[in-house]
């Protein structure tokens, strides 16, 4: 019973909305509505989805919840565990099934009527979760059966707390007026997070580069110039090559060209998203958001945003979070200024007549990555092939929770490029896998995981259906999709989301897959990371797309020679972009300019001119796009202090990675139980203690002193 709005495909609750698009009649007719029929449990009706039906598709999700929750809340038999929590686990079906819809076309088939129809959704939808997460009579049903929990089972018990919690922690006990005040911030933030995904989506469409000259294509890789060549032609530019303003095309740019000019033109567009100064520039959005989110702490009875948000995660506290980071800067640090000097080095011996900047560090940084290890990452591109990975990942998840995937048709897609994969499991039916793998205009950045529907077993056996969502430049018809390293990393992390929903084995949909808090869901993901360079994959999976060989050993021997390369960028660019995010949400009611404060607190911290952050705070959609990571980004380097260390575990076992005992205790406690067991038990479970922060520190090769 999270907080529900357009631009996600899983979330929350919401209230009977007035748009006068269409009546409720003709919405109970339209396929966002309709009943998910056919195999598999039923699945989502893509191909049936008109953008202009979702106004009224909501409105009668709104209403029908609501409904749902009057007959909950106003019941005259007393409150039990059946009659109020099972009943709140039963009722918002129609709703699910609307927000999936509404969240697969705002994330990834964006379009100006689209987006207007969130700008009047959004607040509309906050407003429906307040009326009932404030609801005082469903409050005091939900109060009553959690003051008489200790009758009920474990799994019971910790649904009753999620749901007594969840309330609470949004202003169920406060006074009529502060409940008011609440629901007004909240709606007020639905819309802001409206313009400001709304903002930065339209800076990486709006702004491309065009190059036109083969000069302009100085140091590009076959593959980057075939990618850019096919944005451009979709683009209406045959002829030409298109530089996308975003992570995935501008990477590669920074990474391999030579025109030092066009590689500060391209950085420049892309760390400026947001931040133009004109109609789609982010930083009044973020102030109002800040100061909103710290009234709405303070109402609540916290001292900031940042501890209303942690006091619920594993970290229980912004000062533990801030423990951490504050423990692992100053290495990072540290490292860059080695860093930096070994390529100033290199620039100097070259007679470049340049000092490094931020444009250079990804462009020098493989050149040095070529003298010390004699490794270049273009001799790994060849073997990356995006399909053959594909299969890799099947695979690991094969040996290792004993997953089949077989391809199916006849599954409706909301676009041609996305395919379907059914999922068993000793020949059981699991769920249903989707995979959305390349970039298009109306798609938003990144890389992402989504639930379209939840496993559950309290009534009857539901599966789940699962997608994973990337950003990959497509090739020429015919062509393989060749990826770097750092994206086969990211697939592999990406679908660790896909396999925890997937390994869902619990009763209450609530606390099922990836319902867990922040600062844990990255874990099980960042574990399967691990599988992309065992020997068995790269072996099998990592094969030249032309002659069909595997990667040879010696090169896989330079790759993990490499592993510590360039840690100092990686951890500062992401570490710097955690504190930021903390530092913002603990400054109070302070007035905040953010490029100032972006800038004040990071010369403080000693931050190297070399690098920014790995999220601009006028771009950091994670924070700013919805509460989702506010105050809460710290959780990557929280959830991979968790996974390097059970990653130790596996490598010390017999067996290593596909250590079958092992395995089994990850599912066992991890993958499979969801949120229905405090995280925090499940982990000492596995492991037998607390996680030791010095396996992280291992990996990245800091000083574990």
């Amino acid at each position: 019973m999270q907080r529900r709005t357009f631009l996600a495909a899983s979330g929350a609750l919401a209230a009977a909305s007035t748009l006068p698009v269409t009546s409720f009649a003709q919405a109970a007719g339209n396929a966002i509505t309709a009943p998910w029929t056919g195999p598999y449990g039923g699945v989502p009706a893509f191909d049936k989805v008109k953008v202009a039906d979702f106004p009224a598709a909501f409105d009668l999700a709104m209403k029908t919840e609501r409904a749902e929750i009057d007959t909950i809340a106003d019941a005259r038999t007393a409150p039990t565990f059946d009659n109020t929590i099972a009943a709140l686990e039963r009722s918002g079906s129609l709703m699910d099934r609307v927000s999936t819809f509404g969240g697969v076309w705002s994330s990834t088939l964006s379009t100006p009527e689209l987006r207007e129809q969130e700008k009047v959704l959004n607040p509309k939808l906050a407003a429906h979760g307040d009326a009932t997460l404030q609801n005082e009579k469903l409050f005091k049903r939900i109060e009553a059966v959690y003051n008489d929990r200790a009758k009920l089972t474990p799994e019971q018990q910790r649904l009753t707390w999620v749901y007594w919690n969840q309330f609470v922690r949004a202003g169920a006990k406060l006074s009529p007026d502060a409940k008011k005040r609440v629901a007004a911030i909240n709606q007020e933030l639905a819309g802001l997070f409206t313009s400001f995904s709304q903002n930065l989506l339209a800076d990486e469409t709006d702004y491309v580069l065009y190059l036109r000259s083969e000069s302009e294509l100085a140091g590009l890789p076959d593959d980057v110039r075939a990618a850019a060549a096919a944005a451009a032609d979709e683009r209406g530019k045959k002829g030409e090559w298109a530089i996308l303003n975003t992570r995935s095309s501008m990477d590669p740019f920074l990474t391999y060209s030579s025109r030092r000019d066009l590689r500060e033109k391209v950085w420049r567009t892309y760390y400026s998203r947001g931040d133009n100064g004109d109609a789609k520039d982010n930083n009044a959005n973020i102030k109002k958001i800040l100061k909103l989110r710290y009234e709405r702490a303070q109402l609540l009875g916290f001292k900031t945003h940042a501890h209303w948000r942690l006091e619920n995660a594993m970290a229980k506290t912004p000062e533990a979070a801030m423990e951490l980071m504050t423990r692992v800067w100053p290495s990072a640090i540290a490292r860059v200024k080695e860093e930096v000097a070994e390529m100033q080095a290199v620039a100097d011996k070259e007679r470049a007549n340049l000092k490094i900047e931020p444009w250079d560090y990804r462009y020098y940084a493989e050149k040095v990555r070529a003298a010390r290890y004699d490794l270049d990452m273009n001799q790994i591109k060849p073997y990356m092939q995006l399909e053959k990975l594909r299969e890799g990942m099947f695979w690991a998840a094969g040996q290792v929770y004993g997953f089949e995937f077989a391809q199916i048709s006849g599954v409706p897609v909301a676009h041609p490029d996305i395919r379907v994969w059914e999922v068993k499991k000793a020949g059981k039916h699991i769920g249903l896998w989707y995979f959305d793998p390349y970039a298009r205009t109306g798609k938003r950045s990144g890389a992402w995981m989504n639930a379209y529907r939840r496993q559950e077993k309290f009534d009857k056996p539901i599966t789940t259906i699962v997608s994973n969502n990337s950003n990959f430049v497509k090739g020429a018809p015919g062509d393989p999709v060749l990826i770097s390293w750092d994206d086969a990393e990211t697939m592999f992390h990406e679908f660790g989301h896909a396999i925890h929903g997937l390994n869902s084995d619990v009763n209450y949909p609530s606390l099922s897959g990836t319902a867990v808090p922040r600062d844990y869901v990255e874990f099980p993901s960042q574990i399967n990371e691990h599988w992309l360079p065992t020997k068995q994959v790269l072996s099998k999976y990592a094969l030249h797309h032309k002659t069909g060989e595997p990667i040879p050993q010696a090169l896989v021997d330079k790759l993990e020679k490499a592993k510590t390369f360039r840690q100092g960028f990686d951890v500062t660019e992401y570490l710097s972009s955690a504190l930021i995010d903390m530092k913002l949400h603990l400054a109070g009611g302070a007035d905040i300019d953010p490029d100032a404060f972006e800038r004040d607190e990071l010369a403080k911290l000693g931050m190297p001119s070399e690098l920014v952050m790995r999220h601009r705070t006028p771009q950091f959609g994670h924070v700013f796009a919805s509460d989702g990571y506010s105050a809460g980004y710290y959780s990557y380097l929280w959830s991979e202090t968790l996974a390097l260390d059970v990653v130790d575990a596996f490598k010390a076992s017999p067996g290593g990675m596909y250590d079958k005992a092992m395995a089994k205790k990850l599912h066992d406690n991890v993958m499979a139980v969801g949120n229905s067991i405090d995280p925090a038990v499940g982990y000492r479970t596995l492991m037998g203690r607390d996680v030791d922060v010095k396996a992280y520190l291992r990996d990245k090769g800091f000083p574990t002193a």
